[in-house]
């Protein structure tokens, strides 16, 4: 006698995922919505979401709904949460992942990028799971908030010194939910992700001698082992979001890395020093206000590296994540060409 198949494992609830048209939050909208869920997916373009969409029918077959949502926007939050309760008729499932990425010395920024880091990363999950948090508790499954992380907040990382500091304490205000709901049916995953090809390397903002550091930051973030490949971090997340697991920290080097710091903080911090000096020295300081370093410049609209041996590195790293971008809605369309 033959089985009767298993529904998927979110068969009939609803989701929202933020920054979810490109990327990593593309790839666990996808995934959500294999497994059954109504999606909603939120993010601050709309071209950008309208491609993310198509992407996720054509591999899916599932049609997702769409909110244009600034997550540093309150008002927009809440706005976003409401309409994908009122469309999907309840809200089981929120994924904030919205985020940035800067790389630069800290030599190289002002406290304009610690704020702007911790606007997007920090204070956007804040507006995210507090307007969630009402809605979840009245889901009939038991709703389920998923905050993204890193393991740069679990450790600092050299010339990600903003990016850490907003991921720290999005760390701890996902503790710190779990704690406070423990009574109730809501679960919260807190997810530290270590290096993952997602192709963000062209959506990431470079500082300093901002081609040296896109070289160094695209091949890392590239080169298997170091890094995890981008769809089995989201299947292992969603894994993770139904089993509703408390935390889950990604590739193995991460989690070392957030058991060194926990056990040898002095050394893990020691050793960070020693590999800032193998990253990219800041630009001399020049001006009448001793600003140092080039504009801060995203990473598809630097050409290359400036020396032979930052674009070998970059060659031979970045390849998969340059595949990665491709597939991943992170590549930004130019002009249409004439026949």
């Amino acid at each position: 006698m033959a089985r009767t198949p298993r529904p998927p494992a979110f068969d009939g609830l609803s989701a929202l995922v933020t920054g979810g048209s490109r990327g990593l939050g593309l790839l666990l909208s996808a995934r959500l919505a294999r497994q059954g869920c109504r999606v909603t997916v939120a993010a601050r373009d709309a071209d950008e979401l309208s491609r993310g969409a198509d992407w996720i029918r054509e591999r899916t077959g599932a049609t997702v709904s769409t909110v244009v949502c600034d997550v540093r926007d309150r008002d927009a939050v809440e706005a976003a949460v409401r309409q994908a309760d009122s469309e999907q008729g309840g809200l089981d499932v929120v994924v904030a992942n919205a985020g940035v990425i800067q790389v630069a010395p800290v030599a190289s920024l002002d406290s304009g990028a610690f704020e702007d880091a911790m606007a997007t990363i920090f204070g956007g999950a804040v507006n995210t799971a507090m307007a969630a948090l009402p809605h979840l508790r009245r889901s009939e499954a038991g709703g389920r908030l998923c905050i993204i992380g890193s393991v740069g907040g679990l450790l600092a990382v050299p010339h990600l010194l903003p990016y850490s500091c907003a991921k720290a304490a999005v760390g701890t205000l996902g503790e710190g939910l779990q704690a406070e709901t423990a009574d109730t049916k809501v679960s919260v995953t807190t997810v530290h992700p270590g290096l993952m090809r997602t192709g963000s390397h062209l959506q990431a903002e470079f500082g300093g001698r901002s081609a040296e550091e896109f070289a160094w930051f695209s091949a890392l973030s590239g080169t298997p082992v170091v890094s995890m490949d981008a769809d089995r971090a989201a299947e292992r997340i969603v894994r993770a979001v139904q089993r509703r697991r408390t935390r889950l920290v990604l590739t193995p080097a991460a989690r070392v890395a957030g058991v060194a710091h926990g056990l040898a903080p002095t050394a893990v911090t020691r050793l960070s020093g020693f590999a800032t000096r193998l990253l990219p020295s800041p630009p001399a300081r020049h001006g009448a206000d001793g600003v140092a370093g080039d504009r801060i410049v995203q990473g598809h609209g630097i050409d290359g590296a400036p020396t032979r041996w930052a674009e070998k590195v970059r060659e031979l790293g970045s390849r998969l994540n340059d595949r990665a971008a491709r597939r991943y809605n992170q590549e930004i369309p130019g002009p249409p060409t004439s026949a």
